[in-house]
């Protein structure tokens, strides 16, 4: 027990540069607190004494605003990183090494007894306000952007981010990477998709000057006239065109 609490001592002060003493992280952390209450609420609730595991629990809660299920089984050197409004449901299974931000849900959306809550690989990174709900799996490596909502597994080393969460596919370096500079692949999509519209536009443009579409005679009722001619709405198919 001692050597488990050496090591959340350790890994509390390599992940938070305004740690500066072992003594203060113990005496000043509520996440250190609610990893050891947790650690004796896990024992009470698999020697057959869930009512007193649960007693416990709640009174973690109360001093720590972190509420862990003594059911969830929580790994070596988990940091909880400030950790108020952190919910872990029973059937969670939390890794080593993994870095927990303030405001994390790992939560069921099932109402069966079986596993129903996320299993969290090795060194994982999930940000704050993520909610993380489903018997799904974070594999190794992986972030969690803040704010995400994640309904589905998240690959080894890769980030999700947004609501519902979107898969980046960016592998982590090492288990310290706390980089939080998530792209979003839905602004580089319409950053292409206005580029593309402007390189038409100049195409057109051309065009128009050097065939003098505007004095042009069309067959009456041909799709040449009506995307020269008409409202704008078939302004794509002029690509066919130029490009021919």
């Amino acid at each position: 027990m001692f050597d488990d609490l050496k090591q959340d001592l350790q890994a509390a002060k390599a992940r938070d540069p305004a740690a500066r003493s072992s003594l203060e992280i113990l005496l000043c952390y509520p996440g250190i607190w609610a990893i050891i209450f947790h650690r004796l609420n896990h024992w009470l609730w698999n020697h057959r004494l869930p009512f007193w595991g649960r007693f416990f629990s709640q009174i973690s809660r109360f001093l720590t605003g972190i509420e862990i299920h003594p059911g969830a089984q929580i790994g070596k050197r988990v940091f909880i990183d400030h950790g108020m409004g952190i919910v872990i449901g029973e059937t969670a299974i939390v890794g080593n090494d993994v870095l927990i931000y303030q405001g994390v849900v790992l939560g069921g959306t099932s109402l069966s007894k079986g596993k129903r809550h996320p299993t969290v690989e090795d060194a994982v990174v999930i940000g704050s306000g993520a909610k993380v709900l489903g018997n799904i799996t974070l594999g190794c490596s992986s972030k969690v952007g803040a704010g995400a909502v994640v309904l589905q597994d998240v690959p080894r080393g890769a980030t999700a981010v947004g609501v519902p969460s979107r898969i980046i596919h960016e592998d982590r370096k090492c288990v310290l990477d706390l980089e939080h500079e998530f792209p979003d692949p839905v602004s580089s999509a319409i950053d292409l998709l206005f580029e593309r519209q402007e390189e038409l536009e100049k195409r057109i443009n051309v065009l128009s000057k050097f065939h003098d579409i505007e004095h042009m005679e069309f067959d009456h009722g041909s799709e040449v006239e009506e995307v020269f001619k008409g409202d704008g709405k078939l302004f794509y198919k002029l690509n066919n065109y130029i490009d021919d």
